[in-house]
Parts: structure tokens; sequence; C-alpha cells
């Protein structure tokens, strides 16, 4: 062989190399640009899985501020409702003395009352409205002469709303 040969062996070897590096080169950028995708990508998804958890608690945290005191609420509820009925027997004849001891609880009932009302608490008007499931329970049906069908004719129970949300439906007796 000659020199020359053996020179352009030589080249062509070198050259193979530097093909054979560039091309393991390329192969080891080509890979590591893959791997920086799939960790941008669980990067984002990380991302935005932190962004729905931390929106989802503040909804709920929202929410349990909203409707804090409701358990209490509504156990008040059925004092207001032993209010109510005490009152009513002040419509009959009572003797004098004990008037006034309903009187005592009438400045009872409505002190109680306001504080409902600060906190947003609210009674659900239903007397001679048309008959709504969602904040009404109907117990009772009754024909009613002049009285079109689907309306509250009675309010047997009161209905409330504590921040726009039914805590207790009215139970009401519907007009057929």
């Amino acid at each position: 062989m000659s020199n020359e040969t053996n020179k352009n062996v030589n080249v062509e070897v070198k050259e193979d190399k530097k093909h054979k590096k560039k091309d393991k080169k390329n192969e080891e950028l080509e890979l590591l640009q893959n791997q920086n995708a799939i960790l941008n990508e669980k990067l984002l998804r990380i991302t935005a899985d932190y962004q729905n958890m931390k929106r989802r608690s503040e909804e709920e945290l929202s929410r349990a501020y909203k409707y804090d005191g409701e358990e209490i609420i509504k156990e008040l509820l059925n004092i207001v409702d032993n209010f109510e009925r005490a009152i009513k027997l002040d419509d009959t004849n009572l003797s004098d003395e004990l008037s006034k001891f309903l009187e005592g609880f009438k400045m009872i009932y409505t002190n109680l009352i306001n504080i409902l009302n600060s906190k947003n608490v609210r009674e659900i008007v239903c007397l001679n409205e048309d008959f709504n499931p969602v904040s009404m329970n109907a117990v009772l049906t009754e024909k009613v002469e002049g009285m079109e069908p689907g309306k509250v004719v009675e309010v047997l129970q009161k209905g409330y709303v504590y921040n726009d949300k039914v805590i207790r439906p009215a139970m009401v007796k519907v007009s057929e």
C-alpha cells in the first residue's frame, strides 16, 4: 500500500470517528431534549394540580365561613317555634298575670328573631304562594274553593333560608 492510500484510509477513519461522535452527541442531545420535555410536562401538570387543589380548598373554606354556625341556627329554630306556640296562647283569654308573662316571651322572641335576621337567616314566605318543592315540603293537600291548584293554603311549620341556602324547608298544606 502506498503512503497516500494509507493517509486516505487514516483520514476516512478519522472522519468516520468524527461522524460517529457527532451522531452519538446528536443522539444524546435528542435524548436529553426528550427527557427535558417530559420533565417540563410533569412540572406543568404538577403546577396545574397544585393550582386546582388550592382553588378547591379556598372554595371549601369560603363555603365553611359562609355557612358557619348553620347547625346552631337549626337548633335555635326549634326554640323560635316554641316561642311562637307560646305567644299564640296570648290570643286566648288568659289572666293578666299570664298575659304579662307572655309579654316577656314576646320580647325574648323579638330579640331572637333580630339576632337571626342579623346573621342573614330569613323566613321562607309561602302562604298563598305557588308551591316550590325546593323550599317547601307538601305535607297535606286540600281542595279549596276559589283557589287555584298548587297554592300554599296553610303553613304548618315555617321554613328558613340561611345565606341563600334552605336550612329548613317549610311544611305546608297545598291546594288541589
